[in-house]
């Protein structure tokens, strides 16, 4: 076709530039074997011991940036074995591992640790071993984006640490199986601090000690299943208040930690955000998925992050991305984008967690879609379909959305933006929003408190709608480039097809006339006539409204 002889019409990507996001792609990766041995989680060593419980017990000297203690795994045998595989960035001391009350032999290769028994494990037993360990983690100096622990000070110049570490691994500052695919039942958190600091950990706050130099021991409950790199401390010289939220399954305990300084801000900023959010998310996704362990914001010294009942909060109280709207339409300035996106993940990305980083597009995409259904419930359907559409200005057609599996790698950026897209495109094409809504909702209820699978949601969608949506998952995931509709008008009849990566790919779309009602039609991949009557090649048009894609009309 010559397309300078064509009327091209585009949601957010002209043609040219489709075009060129697919010359353009970018160089295959290569990886090592360390990359492996992070990302393989069908590695013998890590699928021979499913975990049941982790105690974390640390102390952490601020002033030294130095973090020692040690880390329980308790364990049931999925199968005999006499080693294992567990995890812990090379820049940390292993001191010992203790098995029944003796240190058994370990070896180090890259970040991983190999353990070996001194008697086969049988399986089916539960087992113990502890790991004792201490060092200096690595500091982040851009958290959330890299990894490790963020060190500032309050006003009063007094110590405020966190942790973040989703993406390099919760092993940059704690032993444990570092992915994503086994998480444990329950957990403790017990982190020493000095004196007049306190730790904010995930769950529940079960004691306090203090010691006899002083110092504290907070001990935190976790009672729910939690991915590692949601396993966090925060410590500082905060202040705490308190609500409460009847939700779906009760009332939910809404508690918030702050330096004093940001009293004042928190509780004005807190209250106009947090119960509007539970609404929304409940309403479209179903319970708040923890109301054992409740829900906790706490004062950040870095942007963000959905640590699973302790939601990280550094947006500076600002309404907006720091103050800013990041679809450009003026609904996101209305809100506080840290708030809703990272408490969206309470029900994406916690509750429902990735097996591989790969698809981590299930935690991000979904998650940036409910910041569209929040801004539909506050401001309606309209507003929320404007907020969506406006997100497309970020994205870049650069890779495809899903990464390679097994070396511990994500895909694109474009998870977000462009996947929340997507999304909102299947709810177009469902084409009712009571099932919609209910699909959403069952989504927490399958796969509660689990690990999944790309093809586990696609399945999920396939079942409960009675079509094939995997075409349309597959161009929108595991491709770069956005499919084309292509249209022509032959001897007064309409004629049109999907140019498209991904086989069998048949997507319905909406077109009309000019003045005329939308109407669903159902190209393939061959050119077809199809049933419009009226059409010209001037008045045609497609909804690149609701949906992404590019449009060309000859």
């Amino acid at each position: 076709m010559r397309l300078s002889h064509s009327i091209l019409l585009a949601a957010g990507l002209s043609l040219s530039s489709a075009a060129s996001a697919q010359l353009l792609q970018p160089k295959p990766a290569t990886f090592t074997r360390a990359d492996s041995l992070r990302g393989n989680i069908d590695s013998p060593l890590r699928t021979c011991y499913d975990l049941n419980y982790y105690h974390l017990d640390v102390r952490l000297d601020p002033a030294k940036r130095f973090l020692s203690g040690s880390n329980l795994f308790r364990f049931t045998a999925t199968r005999n074995f006499t080693r294992l595989q567990f995890d812990l960035f090379a820049n940390l001391t292993v001191e010992k591992v203790e098995y029944k009350g003796k240190s058994v032999p370990f070896t180090r290769e890259a970040n991983a640790v190999f353990v070996t028994f001194p008697q086969s494990i049988k399986q089916g037993s539960r087992e113990e071993f502890t790991v004792h360990y201490s060092g200096q983690p690595t500091v982040a100096e851009h958290a959330p984006w890299d990894g490790g622990l963020v060190y500032a000070q309050d006003a009063a110049g007094k110590p405020w640490v966190a942790s973040a570490c989703q993406g390099v691994g919760a092993s940059i500052w704690w032993p444990n199986k570092d992915q994503q695919a086994d998480e444990v039942d329950s957990m403790l958190i017990s982190v020493t601090v000095p004196k007049g600091l306190k730790d904010v950990s995930n769950g529940r706050l079960r004691k306090v000690t203090t010691l006899k130099d002083g110092a504290a021991r907070f001990d935190w409950a976790v009672r729910n299943p939690i991915n590692n790199y949601d396993v966090a401390l925060n410590v500082g010289d905060f202040q705490h208040f308190g609500d409460t939220y009847q939700g779906e399954k009760g009332k939910l305990t809404l508690d918030y930690w702050v330096l004093p300084e940001n009293l004042a801000k928190a509780k004005k900023q807190f209250a106009a955000n947090v119960k509007p959010m539970l609404k929304s998310m409940e309403s479209w996704f179903g319970p708040y998925p923890f109301y054992e362990d409740g829900y906790k914001l706490i004062d950040a010294p870095h942007l963000g992050m959905e640590h699973q009942s302790a939601v990280a909060y550094g947006n500076k109280y600002l309404n907006g991305y720091l103050g800013n709207d990041r679809s450009g339409t003026g609904w996101g300035d209305k809100w506080d984008f840290i708030i809703i996106h990272e408490s969206g993940h309470e029900w994406f990305g916690n509750n429902i967690t990735t097996k591989d980083i790969a698809d981590m597009w299930v935690h991000e995409s979904f998650t940036t879609y409910s910041e569209s259904l929040f801004v539909e419930t506050m401001f309606g359907k309209q507003a929320g379909q404007e907020y969506l559409h406006g997100q497309r200005r970020n994205i870049q057609n650069d890779k495809p959305i899903i990464g390679p599996y097994g070396v511990n790698t994500e895909g694109s950026s474009d998870m977000y933006d462009k996947g929340a897209n997507m999304l909102n495109m299947l709810r177009t094409i469902i084409n009712d929003d009571a099932k919609w809504r209910q699909l959403l909702r069952g989504l927490g209820q399958t796969f509660y408190h689990q690990t999944v699978t790309t093809v586990q949601i696609i399945n999920y969608f396939n079942q409960q709608t009675g079509r094939d949506l995997t075409p349309i998952f597959d161009q929108y995931l595991r491709h770069a480039s956005l499919p084309v509709l292509e249209m022509r008008v032959v001897q007064n009849k309409l004629l049109a097809r999907w140019i498209a990566e991904a086989p069998g790919f048949a997507m319905p779309v909406r077109v009309r006339t000019k003045g005329s009602e939308y109407q669903f039609i159902t190209p393939t991949t061959r050119l077809q006539p199809v049933a419009l009557p009226g059409a010209t090649r001037d008045n045609v048009e497609v909804d690149t409204f609701n949906y992404y894609i590019g449009v060309l009309v000859e």
